[in-house]
């Protein structure tokens, strides 16, 4: 059971957003000084929902998803709140994720919580067969279950993410398959908890386990994929997204990509969520000068000179005083280095974090 503390039980769970981000703050320890990878983000994110966080390698992305997770690295601080609804597999929990200890944690994470990690090749381990890898996982959250339940979970779980002769990429390792392959596999892995039927066998409904993680978290899950196959898991995301009804945190730095599977869009930078709205609105009207940079550096299917942003993400040792963008911004003004803007209304559900507008 989660602990009292990190309940919100006054809260009305039925009308809670699936994930409620309320400043989180992420700090860790460096030979330099302390940094903040993760400053201050806030968003909420609905049940069926699919949010892309967009942003330059070094913008927090990934640090934000290992918080949600509760794989930080040793040392690291967090702050703030991360609320997350329906959490164990009951409808009336609401549990503050930064707030669990380690056992509550690991109850969370793979079961509610998915996670498709970045670089396949280096995330499977490569002297484990895909299918062990796979049944690893689920033997974590539910050790009683039988070696033969557990081998027709994972034929299930590669099935259903579309791997083709599901028995025989079992018995492969990670190098043995194609880089398409490889992420299918981290899918599969990520999911392999969904099987009503397993969870009724093994009896863990009945202790409220529903076998079904109700967020996915897709950390740049189409990186060093060819067009052809990027497409083909971005297609099959969107499917499971519908058959589950799972909500998606897709993190990526290509806009093009997440134009594809985002209903909205929050776009960081050096660790701070610049701007903030419907992914149509964002990507035809954005309001912050670094959103605009990144669809001018973006190829399209309109031909035009690609204008690579100028300079690079500051360092987080040495952050500018004001807005973090202004050295590298071209609509720069001097009120820009003198504090850092809040996030400001541009529009129906559309924010900003500039001065201008």
């Amino acid at each position: 059971m989660f602990a009292p503390a990190t309940r919100n039980p006054s809260y009305d769970v039925a009308m809670a957003p699936l994930i409620d981000l309320r400043g989180l703050t992420v700090e860790i320890p460096t030979p330099a000084g302390w940094i903040r990878p993760v400053d201050d983000v806030s968003f909420a994110l609905e049940t069926g929902e699919s949010l892309g966080l967009v942003g330059e390698s070094g913008s927090g992305k990934s640090m934000l998803a290992l918080a949600l997770m509760g794989l930080l690295p040793p040392g690291a601080k967090v702050r703030g709140e991360a609320w997350f609804s329906g959490a164990n597999g009951s409808s009336a929990a609401r549990v503050n994720l930064l707030a669990l200890g380690e056992r509550e944690k690991i109850a969370v994470r793979g079961r509610d919580i998915a996670m498709i990690f970045q670089e396949p090749m280096t995330a499977l381990n490569p002297v484990m067969r895909v299918g062990a890898q796979i049944a690893e996982a689920i033997r974590a959250h539910e050790p009683a279950i039988s070696r033969e339940q557990i081998h027709r979970r994972v034929l299930a779980a590669l099935e259903r993410a579309a791997v083709p002769e599901p028995a025989v990429r079992a018995r492969q390792y990670p190098h043995q398959l194609s880089g398409g392959l490889r992420q299918r596999a981290m899918i599969a892995m990520a999911l392999s908890g969904n099987d009503e039927g397993a969870a009724r066998e093994s009896g863990s409904r009945e202790n409220g386990v529903t076998g079904k993680p109700r967020l996915l978290i897709a950390d740049e899950p189409t990186t060093a994929l060819d067009v052809t196959v990027q497409k083909q898991i971005l297609e099959l995301l969107a499917e499971l997204r519908r058959e589950l009804g799972l909500a998606l945190l897709f993190i990526t730095h290509d806009l093009g990509v997440v134009a594809q599977v985002a209903d909205r869009i929050a776009v960081s930078y050096a660790g701070r969520i610049v701007e903030t709205g419907p992914s149509r609105e964002v990507l035809a009207r954005p309001r912050h000068p670094y959103t605009a940079g990144l669809l001018r550096a973006s190829p399209q299917l309109v031909r035009h000179k690609l204008e690579p942003i100028p300079g690079a993400v500051p360092s987080l040792t040495a952050l500018p005083p004001g807005c973090a963008f202004e050295p590298r911004c071209p609509l720069r003004v001097p009120e820009c280095a003198a504090a850092m803007p809040d996030l400001r209304e541009a529009g129906p559900g559309h924010t900003a974090r500039c001065i201008l507008v």
